[in-house]
Parts: C-alpha cells; sequence; structure tokens
C-alpha cells in the first residue's frame, strides 16, 4: 500500500469504529434485558424457573450458531455485512417478544440471540487485529462499551415498566438497532487489513490437532456460563428474597453490570503495571467472593455487594481471554474463533438452564447459585496453572 492512500483509511476505519461501539453498546442491551424481565416474563406465560431457564438455553444455542457463522461471514462477506445481519436479527427478535404466547417468545429469544452471535466475535476479533500492540486494553475498552448496554438495561425497563408498558422497551430497542443498521449502510466503512505479528503457535492447518483448543473452549463455556448465570438470575433472586420490594429488585442487575462496567474500564490501567494472567486470577478471587456473598445473602444490601463483587471480578476475564488467542493459536486465532466463541456461548446457554432446573428440582434458588461459583472456581484454578508467561504459550508448533 503506498502513503498517499493512509489517510483515508484511517479516517473511514475511526468511522467504523464508531458504528462497531454503538452495536456493542445496544448488543450490552439484547443480551442481558432477560435477566431484569424474567419475573415479568414468567408471570404473564405462569411459567417455572426451569422453563424460564429454557429461554437462557434457546439465547445461547441460537448465539452459538450464529458465532459458528460468524466467521464465515466475516471472510466472504466482510465485517459491515457482517454486522448487518447480526442488527437485523436482533431487531426482529426484540420486536416479537413484545407479545405472544411463550412458544412465539421461545422463538423471539433464538433469533436475537443468534444476531448476538453472528456480531459479537466480529466486533472483538475486528478490534483485536487493528490494535495489535495493544488488544486486551481495546478489548477491554469494547467491552465496557458493552457493559454500559448491560448496565442500562434495567433502568430502561424499569422505566418501561413506571409507564405498564414493558413491551415499549422492547420496540424501543428493535428501533435503535434497525437505525443503527441504517448507519452501517450508509456509513463509509471498510474491513481492515491486519498484518500478523512472528509467533511461535501452530499454523492454521495444525488448529485441530492443538491440546489447547479444547481447553479453552471449555474456559469460555465456563466464563460466558458463570457471567449470565449470575446475571441472569440475581434480579430473581433478590424478587424471592423480598417479594414486598416491588421494584428494587428490577435494578438488581445493575450492581452486576456496573461493576463488569467499571471493572472493564480500570483494566487497561491494571494492565499496564502487571500480567494479564494476574489481573484474570485478582478478579476471579473476586469474583468467587462475591459468589460466597450472593448465597450468604438474607436481604437486598449483601445481594447488592455480591452482585458488585461478582461483576467487578469477572469484568476483564473475557477480554484478556479473547487478546490471549493470538498467544494460543498464533496465526489460527481467527480460525479458532468460531469454535472458541461457539463453546462460550454453549456455556451462556447451558449453565443459566442447569440453575433454573436446579432451582426448581431442589426448590432453592440459593442452593442453584452454586453452579455460577463453581465455575468461578474452576476459572480461578485454570488460570492459577496458567500464571506463568511461558505456560500461556505452551502449545506445540506445527510440524514441519
Amino acid at each position: 500500500m503506498n502513503s498517499p492512500a493512509s489517510p483515508p483509511t484511517l479516517a473511514r476505519v475511526s468511522s467504523g469504529t464508531v458504528l462497531v461501539h454503538v452495536d456493542f453498546l445496544l448488543t450490552g442491551i439484547v443480551m442481558t434485558f432477560l435477566g431484569p424481565m424474567l419475573p415479568i416474563l414468567s408471570a404473564r406465560w405462569a411459567i417455572t424457573d426451569a422453563a424460564a431457564g429454557r429461554l437462557f438455553l434457546t439465547q445461547f444455542v441460537s448465539s452459538m450458531f450464529g458465532m459458528l457463522a460468524s466467521s464465515s461471514l466475516v471472510e466472504r462477506k466482510g465485517y459491515r455485512f457482517t454486522f448487518l445481519v447480526g442488527l437485523l436479527l436482533m431487531a426482529a427478535g426484540m420486536a416479537l417478544l413484545g407479545s405472544g404466547p411463550y412458544w412465539l417468545g421461545v422463538l423471539a429469544v433464538a433469533v436475537l440471540g443468534a444476531g448476538h452471535g453472528v456480531t459479537t466475535p466480529a466486533g472483538n476479533l475486528r478490534t483485536a487485529e487493528i490494535n495489535p500492540q495493544r488488544s486486551a486494553s481495546a478489548l477491554n475498552v469494547i467491552n465496557a462499551v458493552w457493559g454500559v448496554g448491560a448496565m442500562s438495561s434495567p433502568f430502561l425497563l424499569r422505566a418501561a415498566k413506571a409507564l405498564h408498558s414493558p413491551s415499549w422497551f422492547l420496540y424501543g430497542t428493535a428501533v435503535a438497532l434497525l437505525v443503527l443498521m441504517a448507519g452501517f449502510m450508509f456509513a463509509r466503512f471498510e474491513s481492515d487489513s491486519h498484518v500478523h505479528a512472528p509467533t511461535t503457535a501452530p499454523a492454521p492447518e495444525s488448529l485441530w490437532r492443538s491440546k489447547m483448543l479444547p481447553v479453552i473452549c471449555v474456559l469460555f463455556f465456563v466464563y460466558v456460563g458463570t457471567e449470565q448465570s449470575f446475571g441472569g438470575w440475581v434480579a430473581t433472586y433478590a424478587h424471592r428474597l423480598r417479594p414486598e420490594n416491588t421494584s428494587f429488585w428490577t435494578v438488581m442487575p445493575a450492581f452486576f453490570y456496573g461493576a463488569l462496567l467499571a471493572g472493564r474500564a480500570l483494566a487497561p490501567i491494571a494492565l499496564r503495571i502487571t500480567r494479564p494472567t494476574t489481573v484474570a486470577i485478582t478478579g476471579l478471587t473476586l469474583a468467587f467472593l462475591g459468589g460466597l456473598a450472593l448465597i450468604a445473602a438474607q436481604g437486598m444490601a449483601l445481594v447488592a455487594v455480591g452482585s458488585s463483587l461478582a461483576g467487578a471480578g469477572l469484568a476483564s476475564i473475557f477480554p484478556i481471554s479473547v487478546s490471549l488467542l493470538p498467544r494460543w493459536f498464533g496465526l489460527a486465532a481467527r480460525r479458532s474463533s468460531g469454535a472458541v466463541f461457539a463453546g462460550g456461548n454453549m456455556g451462556g446457554a447451558v449453565l443459566p438452564w442447569v440453575v433454573g432446573v436446579a432451582s426448581t428440582y431442589s426448590g432453592s434458588l440459593r442452593l442453584a447459585l452454586f453452579v455460577p461459583l463453581l465455575g468461578a472456581a474452576i476459572m480461578l484454578a485454570f488460570y492459577v496453572i496458567n500464571s506463568r508467561p511461558s505456560a500461556v504459550t505452551a502449545v506445540p508448533e506445527s510440524p514441519i
């Protein structure tokens, strides 16, 4: 590429980056509203915790298929087309959920979940590719923007509930997604070129023989499942503890996602002075303590404290894990992303559903929250074992 072409390219990259950040903002709303809205939907459809948990299962199974398709869409059609597909699916799902019976709600959740699945890997990979020297920090920033959306969804839903029309929240979000879709269609947006840094990790053809791939898939499975279990069930948990409080339980997820946002905003500072694995170990220790606080809670105060600790502790785990993909898989990082992100979404599907099933059959949502607590413990053990710099890159090279 010759030098005169550089300034226009930088302008297009800047425009695309703004759009992708707005996309993550709205995706944060779409992927987290189900938790605070769950008591409303459960009452509308008169369903059990197990049936409510199937909504999470549907959302993330469909998202898994979207993620498996995402890398192919990026390779064949580019980033902009991929974002357009994801935005259209999310808008359609939110609009469908506004009314109708349980089966239509399940269909709507499946559609919006697929949209999230298409969009999220593309946004994370694009961010990592255009920031090769500071990918962990850049990923924390864009995922912090996701956190702004996640934190705002309980407040937006509460405002709609105060107007006695929760469906306004759903339709309003659908309109916002369509407006952003128009932005992607008409703004100047192009895929970014990326020069891979030298690496000793395996070349793409050896990816599926790598012993590290299933391990990292399990890591993402446990992380997404743990995050969604805490964030998805905390409103219902608070409602069960204090049913006489008719409104405060609605915003309880904001403590979790607000702490998640704050943690991701502060993570780039911590990453300047210490290794990513050290930040991850510290965070997961906080998350484990937060889970213990939730299980021990008898009132709203300790639920808020536990939610905040869990959110702050989990904040940097996903961005750090994504930033380490090139170190784990080298040139095969983009190819590995489909399986890795799909594994994460399978966790988001399975673990919150397991919480619902455990709650229904044990008669105690408190006991069911041991599921995400165990998830935090598993991830903590992984990062302690892989805390040495050499351990992170200990993946065999391709055979010559």
